[in-house]
């Protein structure tokens, strides 16, 4: 942190009638320009934390400091160390300085520190690790990966609480349980169930509509503790017609179904006339059969 300014001597500080009516610097801004001005010249004490000290909240205190920087009270660069890491260097001015002013009352910038030269790895040079053909190319054709169902995300977990109060009117959970409620319902979208599901659940454990909830967001959280598996129908069984077969016998009328037993084509009754027909065997002499033993 860097001032351009005469620290006051002892408990009373100075300041100019220009910024005091400054016409383009907010309350804010003039607050948090004498805040720094009163400051020892030796403290290190940044713009963010003197406008957490005054009390100014975020968005006043990022369009105060914009406009210290626009009327030339602050300036800012940023500056990379000796390890890499980046910091932001600031300037508060008593008076209004141009860049080129700012920049030679910070002594023409700090230059970045060049890297450091470090010994090499220890062992023999390598090829490249990437860039290369594959040692074992896969033979035959390679299917492509079957991609699984996507992972629920945040956002979707967030929606399903967020929106619990168009459920019902009283469900308007506090903000501040909403993330740990979102956190729950993540569990029930990772065990498959969807956002209307996880609805349908909490709708299911509501009380009666002439009850008061006192706790709503204690309520959903109960109601969520404990994600259940995912209800799969049983499958429909089989419709009886497609277990039969049509009788491929000759003396039926109209088609006949039966259900086979292995891979029969014919009904039991006209099994049972070709198997009493193969029985029987003409007399050698003509005049009927004769049925063999």
């Amino acid at each position: 942190m860097l001032r351009h300014v005469i620290p006051p001597a002892r408990f009373f500080s100075q300041v100019s009638n220009d910024i005091i009516r400054h016409p383009r610097l907010s309350s804010d801004a003039v607050r948090l320009l004498t805040w720094q001005l009163s400051l020892p010249l030796d403290a290190e004490e940044s713009l963010s934390r003197t406008a957490t000290r005054a009390g100014i909240k975020k968005g006043a205190f990022l369009r105060a400091k914009g406009q210290l920087k626009e009327e030339g009270y602050v300036h800012e660069w940023r500056q990379q160390g000796v390890r890499g890491l980046w910091s932001t260097v600031q300037l508060v001015s008593s008076v209004p300085l141009s860049a080129a002013e700012a920049t030679a009352l910070r002594g023409g910038g700090v230059p970045v520190a060049a890297p450091t030269v470090t010994s090499p790895a220890a062992g023999r040079p390598t090829g490249r690790a990437a860039g290369r053909h594959p040692e074992n190319t896969p033979k035959g054709n390679t299917s492509n990966h079957r991609v699984g169902p996507p992972e629920p995300t945040q956002e979707e977990a967030r929606e399903v609480v967020t929106d619990l109060h168009h459920l019902d009117p009283r469900l308007r959970v506090p903000r501040g349980m909403l993330p740990q409620l979102a956190a729950l319902a993540a569990q029930w979208l990772a065990c498959g169930h969807t956002p209307e599901g996880v609805r349908a659940e909490i709708r299911g454990s509501m009380p009666a509509k002439d009850q008061r909830i006192h706790s709503p967001g204690g309520l959903i959280r109960y109601i969520l503790r404990d994600p259940q598996p995912v209800h799969v129908p049983p499958p429909a069984p089989e419709p009886r017609v497609a277990r039969m077969r049509e009788c491929e016998g000759e003396h039926h009328i109209q088609p006949l179904l039966f259900r086979p037993v292995a891979d029969e084509t014919m009904c039991g009754a006209c099994r049972q006339e070709r198997a009493e027909s193969a029985e029987q065997v003409p007399r050698p002499g003509g005049g009927g059969y004769v049925l063999q033993p």
